[in-house]
């Protein structure tokens, strides 16, 4: 058997399997979120809100994984893994899926919201009363800020920031000098609101809105006195925005990163988006200045950039059009008011996120704050937000004299600026500030306590599968692992004197470390396995994870279910293994859930015979993670927490028949809807399908209320 990559779906040809393209997958993903947008079941805002993360999505798909296609295309190579064929391929799938997302928009979404007495009213649609407010707006808020700039040898194509919404307009007639210069630019400022909502002196009972490209497009004739608008459209722009900086060659990372960050606005062009009215003549005016060619050309019907309709979610009241609020319990392993050090000190911890709240990780972190026995705290930082109770308890502790060191990583897919401002604010009040290992990202995440206890030093451990961020702990599926097993924190020390000191890392008791030995221990757990389920023993691996693209563990998998050993991989966004392929990959199934909440937690499960292992870990299974990160996987030795996520990350998410996704054979998603099985007497019974996060949220609740009633 070999492995090759492709863009095609599998082909299995003398015993070869191909395996499916990692940028087509990707859209796929977004193909199953879109799907929650289509559900008549689901809440009309949140119908709205899926359809604006698909659009965030495609907006970082595209400033990261489009500029090889593009190239390739521009150049016109025909071989290699970007070609002029990849391009196309590619176009067309994300031209199709744009074209989705406008359709549910126009066709499903604006009616139904329409009918709740809910509008985005556009300049036709406004009375006069309506009019008149518009340009009173338009005149205080947004005219002060716009500079058109006619365009002739003097007022070159001004330079178009990022995903930033501008306006092209053709003129006739001369300028003030006398001279014809047809076109202009009107570049929108990002500090205004896309969305405004009329007030409701204005509104005549309903709810209505006002899209700021139409407060703009009904006053452009304004903005050119003595000139005739013709033609115009809205447009924006997409460039390519992955920071490369060569680490070796700058002597500050931070300093190297924060200038890079000004020219990540104006990085190569790789998506241009107009109106689907746009005149052919603007349109290739508009490609020609981005140097893109036809098929990177996006026609839509409505705003160019459907992310920025989260201001209107945000400015809507509706409870009734929203999900029914979810209010996470106190971690059951835990209880309120209870000595974390008391408590880690008869055995270990799980916060189960966001079913369970993470509150109880700052809890932690702020009984260790506040005590005067714990000397030192050590953490890693990926993502915390701008606005963080996390970051204000580490600056506390320094203030507080403890011992405060933190690894910052500063390359963080764009988080980079507020990582940059936290290192700052740290290193000035007297914390440790390093940024890990030179060519690799800090991805693992890790919370590392020292507290003096009588005349020993203790250590206590917080492990993640996420980031130590409450706003989207709130919103993702993570794992949180607490801990004062002397092993797994002598471990996580070494971690951070090794990231500090970049000293040789000794060999770790408990945890597997990327780059170092991660990957080898993998192929090593699944190559054991194969081996055994060929001498006839029973084994099983259960893996659930975000992406599965590396080569080498999918070839691992891929022989190992040869070999006899059964294989369910829960993967949310990409994965590049061809599931279910006849004679090749008959003993491994892919689902992929997506649900309420954003899949996250990674946890990879172990069995030969009666014994099982199960591990937590920061990474994915992709070569970046293996090779050119810094994470950690490490095992849940308590048979009691174990069997517990067991039930709660593989079992339920295996017997979802609502929200999971099959991949087939055909390289294709298949949704798993409520399953129809024969009865008795031959007569169909339908089986209710279940929904693996409302399962979950139900449990939680429900634990929640008994907790509570038992406080009471």
């Amino acid at each position: 058997m070999s492995l090759a990559i492709t863009d095609e779906l599998p082909v299995v040809v003398e015993q070869t399997l191909t395996l499916l393209d990692r940028d087509h997958s990707i859209l796929a993903f977004n193909e199953r979120v879109l799907d929650w947008a289509y559900r008549p079941e689901v809440p009309l805002i949140e119908r709205l809100r899926y359809l604006c993360i698909v659009s965030s999505n495609l907006d970082e798909f595209f400033e990261v994984r489009a500029a090889p296609h593009l190239a390739a295309a521009v150049a016109g190579d025909h071989k290699g893994n970007y070609t002029v064929a990849s391009f196309e391929r590619l176009a067309e799938a994300a031209h199709s899926l744009v074209a989705r997302q406008y359709a549910l928009y126009n066709d499903e979404l604006i009616p139904a919201f329409a009918a709740h007495g809910i509008q985005i009213i556009s300049h036709g649609e406004r009375n006069p009363a309506q009019r008149k407010w518009v340009h009173e707006y338009f005149e205080r808020e947004v005219r002060p800020l716009l500079i058109p700039v006619g365009l002739d040898p003097a007022h070159p194509f001004p330079q178009v920031a990022n995903k930033s919404l501008n306006f092209i307009v053709r003129l006739s007639g001369k300028d003030a000098f006398g001279r014809e210069n047809p076109i202009a630019i009107v570049k929108v400022p990002r500090v205004l609101p896309r969305v405004i909502r009329l007030p409701a002196k204005v509104s005549g009972g309903k709810t209505l809105f006002i899209a700021l490209s139409s407060v703009v497009r009904a006053h452009l004739s304004s903005m050119f006195p003595g000139r005739e608008v013709g033609e115009f459209s809205q447009f924006r722009v997409t460039r390519h925005s992955d920071l490369a900086v060569d680490e070796d060659e700058v002597r500050n990372l931070r300093t190297a990163l924060r200038q890079g960050l000004q020219h990540r606005h104006y990085g190569q062009s790789v998506r241009l988006e107009v109106s689907a009215s746009c005149a052919e003549s603007l349109a290739n005016f508009l490609l020609a200045q981005f140097d893109l060619p036809a098929d990177a050309l996006y026609r839509v019907h409505g705003p160019v950039n459907l992310a920025r309709l989260t201001q209107l979610i945000d400015l809507l009241g509706e409870p009734q059009l929203r999900f029914p609020p979810y209010q996470a319990s106190y971690p059951i392993t835990l209880s309120p008011g209870q000595s974390f050090f008391d408590r880690l000190q008869r055995g270990d911890a799980l916060i189960h996120q966001p079913f369970e709240s993470f509150e109880g990780v700052l809890a932690f972190l702020r009984e260790a704050v506040s005590d005067p026995q714990v000397l030192a705290i050590k953490q890693t930082i990926y993502r915390t937000g701008t606005d963080s109770a996390l970051m204000d308890l580490l600056r506390e502790a320094v203030r507080g004299g403890k011992e405060v060191t933190v690894v910052v990583e500063l390359k963080a897919r764009f988080d980079e600026e507020a990582n940059i401002n936290w290192a700052e604010m740290l290193e000035s009040i007297g914390a440790q500030v390093v940024y890990g290992v030179v060519g690799l990202k800090t991805h693992a995440k890790m919370l590392l306590v020292t507290r003096r206890e009588g005349k020993q030093m203790r250590r206590y451990g917080h492990l993640s599968t996420g980031n130590y961020n409450p706003r989207t702990a709130a919103l993702y599926t993570d794992i949180s692992h607490l801990t004062a097993d002397p092993l797994l924190t002598a471990d996580m020390e070494a971690v951070f004197v090794h990231l500090a000191s970049q000293s040789r890392l000794p060999k770790l008791h408990r945890m597997w470390f990327a780059p170092f030995d991660l990957h080898k221990n993998l192929l090593a757990r699944i190559e054991a396995l194969g081996s055994a389920a060929e001498a006839g023993e029973s084994t099983r691996i259960v893996a659930k994870m975000n992406a599965l693209t590396d080569e080498a563990l999918i070839a691992a998998l891929v022989k190992a279910g040869q070999r006899g050993v059964k294989i369910d991989l829960i993967v949310r966004g990409a994965c590049t293994l061809p599931a279910q392929v006849p004679g090749l990959t008959d003993n491994i199934r892919v689902r992929s859930v997506i649900g309420r909440f954003l899949e996250h937690s990674r946890v990879f499960y172990f069995r030969l015979g009666v014994d099982e292992s199960l591990y937590l870990s920061s990474a994915d299974w992709m070569n970046r993670n293996m090779l050119r990160r810094v994470e950690l996987a490490w095992p849940v030795t308590d048979p009691v927490l174990r069997q517990r996520l067991i039930d709660e990350c593989l079992v339920a998410y295996l017997h979802d028949g609502r929200d999971a996704w099959e991949l087939g054979g055909d390289g294709v998603y298949h949704r798993l809807h409520e399953d129809t099985h024969a009865g008795e007497a031959g007569a169909s019974r339908t089986i209710e399908a279940h929904g693996a996060q409302a399962a979950l949220m139900g449990r939680y609740a429900s634990r929640g209320l008994s907790r509570a009633a038992t406080r009471d």
